[in-house]
C-alpha cells in the first residue's frame, strides 16, 4: 500500500478502499457516491438531448469515460454501516442490505424537465432517523463536457449531505471519484480522506483539490449542525 497524497486538510489515497480503509483511524463520518451496481453505460454521445441529427448527438456527450470500477457487480454496503455517521448514494439500488434510515433526495432537473430524459432525481440513505430530505440542484444538468466524471456529483450537494450526516471532524469517500465530497469537506471546514482506485480520476481528484487551495475562498465558516431531533421528523 502507498502512501497518500497530503493536500493542506485532505489525504488522498489511491488504491482499493476494502484494504485502506479498515487501516485509518479515528473516522466517524463517511460520506460518498459509490457504485452503484447497474453496469451504467458510461457513453452519454449515444443520447440526442432532444436532437435527431447524429452529428449533434456526438458532440453532445462524452464517449471515452470508460468503466465504472465494481459496477459490474452488486454494492454491498455492509463494510460502512459501522461508522457513526454515514449518507451513501445510490441507496435504491441496495435497500434491501441498509436499515432503516433517513432518505435524501437530490432533484437533478427543473419541473419542466420531469419524466424527460432517464432519472428525474437520486437517493441518498443517512444513518439514523425517519425522514425525507430534498434538495435541487440543477449545476450539472447542462453538459457532460465540462464534468470531471461520469457519475458526478455537484460539490454543494455534497455539502449538503455532509451536513446532514453529522458533525464529524474527518470525513472519509471511500469512493472519491474525481473529488467533490473533498471539496465540500474542505469548504465546511473539515478535514478529509479520500480513497480512489483508477489513476485517472485519483488525479483529477488531487488537481481539483490543488485549485481549490489556490483560490482564497476555498473555506468558509463552518455552520452549526441540524440537531439531531429535526433530522427523524
Amino acid at each position: 500500500m502507498t502512501s497518500p497524497v497530503v493536500i493542506g486538510d485532505a489525504e488522498l489515497w489511491l488504491g482499493d478502499c476494502r484494504e485502506i480503509a479498515p487501516t485509518l483511524q479515528g473516522i466517524e463520518c463517511v460520506v460518498s457516491d459509490p457504485p452503484y451496481g447497474m453496469g451504467w453505460n458510461t457513453d452519454s454521445s449515444r443520447f440526442s438531448g432532444g436532437h435527431r441529427d447524429s452529428v449533434v448527438r456526438r458532440e453532445q456527450g462524452r464517449s471515452d469515460w470508460g468503466a465504472i470500477d465494481d459496477d459490474d457487480r452488486p454494492f454491498d454496503p455492509t463494510p460502512w454501516l459501522a461508522y457513526l455517521q454515514v449518507v451513501l448514494f445510490g441507496c435504491n439500488h441496495y435497500w434491501q442490505l441498509l436499515p432503516r434510515g433517513t432518505t435524501l433526495v437530490w432533484l437533478k432537473r427543473l419541473d419542466p424537465g420531469f419524466g424527460s430524459f432517464l432519472s428525474d432525481a437520486e437517493l441518498a440513505w443517512r444513518k439514523g432517523g425517519y425522514g425525507v430530505y430534498c434538495r435541487r440542484d440543477t449545476s450539472l444538468a447542462a453538459s457532460a463536457r465540462g464534468r470531471h466524471h461520469p457519475t458526478e456529483k455537484p460539490v454543494g450537494l455534497m455539502q449538503w449531505a455532509i451536513e446532514l450526516a453529522g458533525d464529524g471532524d474527518v470525513v472519509l469517500d471511500p469512493y472519491m471519484g474525481s473529488g467533490s465530497t473533498g471539496l465540500a469537506a474542505l469548504k465546511l471546514g473539515r478535514k478529509f480522506i479520500g480513497i480512489e482506485k483508477d489513476p485517472v480520476h485519483f488525479a483529477t481528484a488531487c488537481r481539483r483539490i490543488e485549485a481549490a487551495y489556490a483560490q482564497p475562498d476555498i473555506f468558509i465558516e463552518r455552520p452549526v449542525p441540524m440537531k439531531q431531533e429535526a433530522l427523524e421528523i
